[in-house]
């Protein structure tokens, strides 16, 4: 029989990352650069590589692989570059400017000379309709369906390709959003309609409307990919199922992506959360800092407890997104991130990026700004010929010249700039880790950071120990983690209905009948393939009766058939907050908000990775590089991870390179290798630079 393969595929703003695995845990990674223009294009060029890669032609792979995974940055890209479709909306008469008023607070409350935020929406593009449904459900006013056709007719006549619905107090009855979807796919059949009811059914009106718009903005850009891609994938030889990650980490069908576009707008990324999560599993770890640094941003989260924080306070350029995601903070910090004057004798480094193209100097595209990977370069981190695994090389004269420029503006020499781009980034990147952490009463010194993308290996250890962090493991396949970890996705249905009430008031009865409908609501979408490999997990939004706002209370573990349902849910109501916040009130009354269920449907999966055989001698360097560490360049041994075994150990100064990233290990530091061939980091305290300086230059090497 021959072997079948599960593909994860990650779309990011410099590569785009490519896994193979077999039913073993027998693993192959491959990379491509990514092409904005169109990503289906670097995802076939990618395809075609890593079937190479399995002496396969690209047909014969796909023609063995059950499922392909995918993550894809085209929402994200449409919200930041403002390239989404032209929206209309369509709205209760006299709440057409709830988008442009937002919650009455500007992001920067006290600067008086900031610009309002420019809508996704123009105000002639934002049409009222007589209608009003109260806020128990109730018809005040019924839909004026002529009215609905006149605003459809203006919207068409102005260009419109995709219509937002949102109407007061729907997700209470949708039924003049469900009529009025009708008579836009009546009169407009071509459009995309986004319908508040189907897409965030809560209440909040802000949230909800800005959220409907965001799916109506980005949904033709993501069908348009998808049916590109798909097309692509049948015309290649794949005819098995398709799915795509979304924020909150679950993967679903294309069509539900589609449909759902705002839920893809952190797609990527959730899969390395995915994927740090189930690293944390192999590694017995319970407490996790995802860390995760490529070549345009570096996302950071925070695992506590084997759980991964969600959150529906998400925004992306601007626009409120209150679709639950996995709880992830960006930072404009990268591979590709550009150093530049900040006009005080100074200089900044990022959040603008070099991108794919033209890249980092060094890349030799065009490029003529220093970035982060320029300085790395000049470090001695990388190699000049080390490049894609040698299949490309390093401009170190471009990346020399790009610094020196740099350099100049300034008034520092070269090694000093970029020994300053090297330690900013990381301080960047550990102000990042302190406000995941810190701001949120955890202390970082007891978790362990899972680093990965193809930058992370040159940077963690000096961000764990700008924290006080003393563990770092490295996977094997740090590079395309992301990719990774979408195949160790479930798929997942979310279900949520506002029933904004006094717990008090509220009986085991009604309670249990809420959940249960939003249960079967949730199963009647899952594929039939599914339904017997599922797993329910039920939350619920909560508050303290005088509070503005509400804290996501998970009810795993309560039994749902047993009496005393509402005081349990409320029990663990107060519990969570004490958790949070270091306090509770159990005499306060509590308002239930929101319910929540979502339906996993677990998908069927080998090993995720494959035990290494035990070192049977001891590891031997394959050459060695001048770096810069402890405030001078040593020379350091250079290592092949492909040729790390279990019982391996390495004490740094060191390198450790593999075909798409390189570990930098400083004086100090001490490597173990896993079970499986990951790195597994002993980071040393923090010193200062004379101290630093006594350090031997020459690494113990032991077996």
């Amino acid at each position: 029989m021959s072997t079948t393969y599960t593909i994860g595929i990650d779309v990011g703003g410099t590569f785009t990352d490519f896994v193979a695995i077999d039913p073993d845990g027998a693993t192959v990674i491959a990379k491509s650069l990514s092409t904005p223009e169109d990503q289906s294009i670097g995802v076939l060029a990618g395809l075609e590589e890593l079937a190479a890669r399995l002496d396969l032609s690209t047909a014969a792979l796909l023609g063995r692989t059950e499922r392909i995974v995918h993550g894809t940055t085209v929402a994200t890209n449409a919200m930041l570059e403002r390239k989404g479709a032209k929206v209309g909306l369509l709205t209760t008469a006299g709440h057409r400017d709830i988008l442009e008023m937002r919650e009455g607070l500007k992001p920067e409350r006290y600067n008086l000379l900031m610009a309002p935020p420019e809508p996704l929406v123009p105000r002639a593009l934002r049409r009222g309709v007589p209608e009003r449904i109260a806020h128990d459900g109730t018809v005040a006013q019924p839909l004026d369906e002529a009215a609905v056709r006149r605003e459809v007719e203006h919207l068409r006549e102005r260009g419109v390709t995709s219509v937002a619905i949102c109407f007061l107090h729907a997700y209470r009855n949708a039924a003049h959003e469900a009529r009025a979807a009708e008579i836009v796919a009546e009169m407009m059949p071509e459009a995309y309609v986004s319908v508040s009811s189907a897409v965030l059914p809560q209440i909040k009106e802000y949230e909800r409307l800005s959220t409907t718009v965001v799916n109506a903005a980005i949904g033709p850009v993501v069908k348009r990919y998808m049916q590109r891609l798909t097309g692509r994938l049948a015309e290649a030889g794949f005819d098995g199922p398709l799915f795509v990650i979304l924020s909150h980490g679950g993967i679903t069908q294309v069509a539900d992506a589609i449909a759902l576009a705002a839920g893809t707008c952190l797609s990527g990324p959730a899969g390395g959360i995915a994927g740090a999560r189930a690293c944390a599993d192999l590694i017995g770890e319970r407490n996790v800092i995802p860390f995760d640094m490529g070549g345009t941003s570096t996302e950071i989260s925070l695992i506590a407890d084997g759980r991964v924080a969600l959150t529906s306070e998400r925004g992306l350029a601007g626009e409120r997104i209150a679709l639950r995601s996995y709880d992830i903070h960006s930072i404009g910090a990268g591979g590709g991130s550009l150093a530049s004057p900040d006009g005080t004798g100074s200089f900044t480094v990022g959040p603008r990026s070099a991108g794919a193209v033209p890249g980092p100097a060094c890349y030799g595209q065009g490029g003529t700004e220093a970035t982060v990977t320029d300085s790395n370069l000049v470090l001695g981190y990388l190699a000049d010929d080390a490049f894609a695994g040698g299949r490309g090389t390093l401009d170190r004269a471009a990346a020399e010249a790009a610094i020196d420029d740099l350099a100049g503006k300034i008034g520092l020499d070269r090694i000093g700039t970029a020994v300053g781009i090297h330690r900013l980034i990381n301080v960047k990147m550990a102000d990042g880790i302190r406000l995941m952490t810190l701001r949120r009463g955890v202390d970082p010194r007891n978790f362990t950071i899972v680093a990965f993308g193809g930058a992370a290996g040159l940077h963690a250890a000096e961000v764990a120990r700008e924290i006080g962090v003393t563990r770092v493991v490295v996977p094997t396949i740090a590079s395309v983690l992301c990719a990774w970890g979408m195949l160790a996705s479930d798929l997942r249905y979310e279900v949520a209905r506002s029933r904004v009430g006094d717990s008090a008031a509220l009986s085991d009865t009604a309670l249990r009948a809420l959940f249960d409908e939003l249960e079967a609501d949730a199963r009647a979408r899952l594929p039939d393939r599914f339904a017997e490999r599922l797993r329910i997990e039920r939350s619920a939004e909560m508050r303290y009766g005088e509070q503005i706002f509400e804290i996501n209370v998970p009810l795993d573990g309560i039994d749902f058939a047993a009496p005393g349902l509402a005081d349990a849910v409320v029990d663990r109501f107060h519990r969570r907050h004490e958790d949070l916040y270091t306090y509770s009130s159990p005499g306060q009354d509590v308002d239930l908000v929101n319910a929540r269920v979502a339906v996993v449907g677990e998908v069927e999966r080998g090993d995720a990775a494959r035990p290494l055989a035990p070192a049977t001698r001891p590891i031997a360097p394959v050459g060695a590089r001048t770096i810069h560490t402890g405030g001078r360049f040593v020379e350091a041994p250079v290592f092949a991870f492909e040729a790390m075994a279990p019982g391996h150990r390495i004490d740094g100064p060191a390198l450790i390179e593999s075909e798409t990233t390189t570990v930098a290990l400083h004086a100090g530091d001490r490597v173990s290798v896993t079970a499986h061939g990951w790195l597994d980091i002993a980071v040393a305290p923090k010193v200062d630079v004379l101290a630093e300086a006594d350090a031997p230059t020459q690494p113990a090497i032991a077996d």
